[in-house]
């Protein structure tokens, strides 16, 4: 199955929050899944999707491999639980979460565990998450030319990660924007407010349809049905190329995820 171009993020949800967000979800009409073994909701990820009535062929769904799983003989163990835990066969996309702080475990030993990983078939594809331009290239010389699909980055119209992009567009590697609302800051933007009044539409829906214009899949996060039916019809908004152009001088590099081991960024 193709990565649909929006899904739901499960970052600090669980519980009955996240339960509820994923029932929701799925009864509108999301697709695509993306969680992650740190974020400690695997399990009840998996509790919701084995009692879908949806076919596991009709999901997208991802997870991250955390940092502390990258070292030799550790990363398909940890993809196993994670399978476990999510009660299903395969992934369809397991990604690098952020690349070993300080190179503490060399690229080549995490990656090449992933690769096999999917050549046992635990998932269809790998990518890496919150990569550097330089460690992309790194990885893909690693690894070889197509091996890696996809980059989940920060990127919304505060930051909007311009550098990586260009890099991973060079390289064929698909990006997926977190964050795509910046925690709701890009709701306070007067160029945003301006442009949704005139479409009848909410600056996170702009936002979002940014996005999704330059090719990007989203995965926001909502725990309100309004919400995630919005941000579903934000991909049938169509920004003319001057709206896309007032957007582009909103980038003021306003990181949202920046931990004290994340790499020296671009």
């Amino acid at each position: 199955m193709q990565m649909p171009s929006i899904g739901l993020g499960t970052f600090r949800l669980e519980g009955a929050p996240l339960i509820g967000s994923l029932e929701t979800g799925l009864e509108l009409g999301y697709r695509h899944i993306d969680t992650a073994q740190i974020y400690g909701n695997e399990a009840e990820v998996g509790q919701v999707l084995s009692q879908s009535a949806l076919p596991r062929s009709d999901l997208f769904l991802t997870t991250k491999v955390w940092t502390s799983e990258f070292g030799p003989g550790k990363v398909i163990p940890s993809l196993e639980l994670s399978l476990e835990k999510l009660k299903t066969d395969y992934l369809d996309l397991a990604l690098i979460h952020w690349p070993s702080p300080n190179d503490e475990v060399a690229m080549a030993v995490y990656l090449e565990q992933l690769a096999e990983a999917r050549e046992r078939g635990l998932t269809r594809e790998i990518g890496v998450s919150n990569f550097t331009s330089a460690q992309i290239k790194q990885a893909v010389s690693i690894l070889g030319a197509g091996a890696i699909t996809h980059q989940q980055i920060e990127v919304h119209p505060l930051l909007q990660n311009r550098i990586v992009r260009d890099v991973c567009r060079e390289l064929g590697i698909a990006v997926t924007a977190y964050m795509p609302l910046a925690y709701g800051k890009v709701l306070d933007e007067p160029v945003l407010k301006e442009i949704a009044a005139r479409h009848g539409a909410s600056p996170a829906q702009v936002s979002l349809a940014w996005l999704h214009a330059q090719g990007m899949t989203v995965i926001p996060s909502s725990t309100k049905r309004e919400h995630q039916a919005a941000n579903l019809a934000a991909l049938d908004l169509r920004l003319s190329a001057e709206e896309m152009a007032a957007i582009a001088p909103l980038d003021r590099g306003e990181r949202c995820a920046n931990p004290d081991f994340a790499p020296a960024w671009d």
